[in-house]
């Protein structure tokens, strides 16, 4: 349990350090290529999104679980035979998917391209979408690697890779563009396209420090493959056929934000441009789709975080068909997860206009979406877990039914609710399309678990209640604090978001005790730190 929980620790660890690096580059970014810069960014990274998720989303957990699970039976060439054959099949598909992104990023341009008076051409969007492309040649090759790792209970190799991937990428991304323009006087597409060629780089980086661990890992390899017992034989068809059956529905799953927000890259011009506002297109598009998404899946990620621990054991009690502790864990992931997503949505509501001036600089529109959009992360985070639910209870083929059902949705309302209310409509129309997905997963879980919600309900209805209050004080307490601190300058809207941050968090906490909220979600832990402190 101890190597388990290590791992685990190990992994979270190395994505959280990737993850807080990917939103923290913004800031140095967006203030070296402005608006027009971070538009293109954007135009080229959605796509390529869509590309690298379905090349590589879900590889490393379903090559992880084949591996593991021959290497149990001691038919360790099995899973290496897998790894062999898999890096001709990556390499191939990588080169493949490059080569479609490189060669479609003309038509790609004609369907985000809507009008002469966006601040972006045609021509710019096609130079950053085949820039970006480069590093589809490589990152499907690394995922298998980190799959083979992740198979012999090996999480370091991924954790280090995914550390140094992104810190590659961003020292790339951010020296190459101030280079450009400042030390080269180029252009901001010029820099952009260095931006965008990060990922590949990145890419190269990650892969060096994997194929390091191989080396390194090649005796106890050898040592494993000596004690092979031999008496598996199975085809290559046979093989593909789990791997694809493994790793599909998390693909699907995987590509759904990407997909949202494609759907907004293919309409929002044009739409825009429909009742004649195309010249703030490009910059309502980026409020939505880069500034404020950027923000708003922080409170997502924790959250999330901490729900999908509690998965596995959802998993083992409904293959036991134990209902009395399926039904347990789930209300401790719902409530969990609604415990842990609320106050930071309440505090990016509340908190919008220093939170976007610290990343973007002062901005009242941009502040005002950015509010706007928050509560949408409640969505996301339910769209996540209850995706991952269904997988644990062998459903997932409902969650795939949810994502083409919400993205229909989207796809239905986006154009008229853009021309009607602009940035906001397309985040209307993906709140509407996330809540059909949700509410179909949550209807599944309900039905196929004999689970039923009173609990989550009412537990939800007094988080929401202690929310408000919080938002309240909150709210009070930046209004006072705004005669002092000046929320347009960086500094001191940094200090104001410290300082009311902390101050909710201590009111949250207060009342989460006070209402015996604490106790009942986390009765266990509590018991076990009493218990600790009391023999110390």
């Amino acid at each position: 349990m101890s190597k388990l929980l290590r791992g685990t620790f190990i992994l979270t660890l190395g994505n959280y350090i990737s993850k807080i690096l990917g939103v923290l580059y913004v800031i140095p970014f967006a203030a070296l290529v402005g608006s027009h810069g971070t538009v293109l960014y954007n135009y080229s990274y959605v796509p390529y999104s869509i590309f690298i998720s379905i090349s590589t989303a879900g590889i490393p957990l379903a090559v992880s679980k084949f591996i593991a699970k021959y290497n149990t039976l001691e038919e360790y060439t099995v899973g290496y035979r897998l790894f062999k054959s898999g890096l001709l099949v990556m390499t191939l598909s990588g080169l493949a998917a490059f080569l479609t992104l490189y060669f479609s990023a003309p038509l790609l341009a004609d369907i985000i391209h809507a009008s002469d008076d966006q601040i972006t051409t045609k021509g710019e969007v096609v130079v950053v979408i085949r820039s970006v492309s480069f590093a589809l040649i490589i990152v499907p090759v690394m995922s298998l690697l980190r799959g083979f790792f992740q198979g012999h209970e090996s999480m370091g190799p991924t954790a280090v890779s995914q550390v140094v991937e992104q810190i590659v990428r961003v020292v790339f991304l951010l020296a190459g563009a101030f280079i450009v323009l400042h030390l080269m006087d180029g252009t901001v597409v010029q820099a952009i396209q260095v931006a965008t060629f990060a990922a590949f780089v990145g890419g190269v980086g990650g892969f060096l420090v994997l194929i390091w661990y191989w080396i390194k890992r090649q005796p106890y390899l050898q040592s494993l493959f000596r004690k092979d017992r031999g008496t598996k034989k199975i085809s290559y068809r046979t093989i593909y056929k789990e791997i694809l059956s493994y790793s599909i529905p998390f693909v699907i799953v995987g590509i759904a934000n990407p997909l949202f927000q494609l759907a907004d890259i293919f309409t929002f011009n044009r739409a825009m441009a429909a009742v004649g506002l195309a010249r703030q297109s490009d910059v309502q598009l980026n409020y939505v789709n880069f500034y404020a998404h950027k923000l708003v899946t922080i409170p997502v990620s924790l959250a999330t975080a901490f729900s999908l621990t509690l998965i596995p054991l959802v998993t083992g009690a409904f293959v036991r068909g134990d209902r009395r502790s399926l039904n347990h864990q789930l209300n401790q992931t719902f409530q969990v997860l609604l415990f842990l997503t609320l106050p930071a949505i309440f505090g990016l509501i509340v908190l919008a206009e220093p939170i976007y001036t610290i990343f973007y600089g002062h901005d009242p529109a941009g502040s005002e979406i950015l509010a706007f959009y928050s509560p949408v992360s409640l969505l996301f985070a339910l769209f996540s877990v209850t995706a991952a639910i269904l997988q644990g209870i062998e459903k997932q083929k409902y969650a795939i039914l949810s994502l083409l059902i919400g993205l229909l949705i989207k796809l239905l309302l986006n154009v008229p609710l853009i021309e009607w209310l602009a940035a906001k409509g397309a985040i209307l129309a993906t709140a509407a399309g996330y809540s059909a997905a949700v509410l179909l997963n949550l209807a599944v879980i309900g039905f196929f678990a004999d689970y039923r919600y009173h609990l989550v309900f009412r537990r939800g209805l007094l988080m929401v209640i202690l929310n408000f209050a919080m938002y309240f004080c909150v709210f009070l307490a930046l209004r006072l604090l705004s005669f002092v601190f000046d929320p347009a300058s960086r500094l001191q809207a940094f200090l104001l978001v410290i300082l009311c941050g902390l101050f909710g968090a201590a009111v949250y906490f207060y009342l989460s005790k006070k209402s015996r909220l604490l106790h009942l979600l986390f009765r266990e832990q509590m018991l076990k730190m009493k218990k600790r402190l009391s023999t110390e």
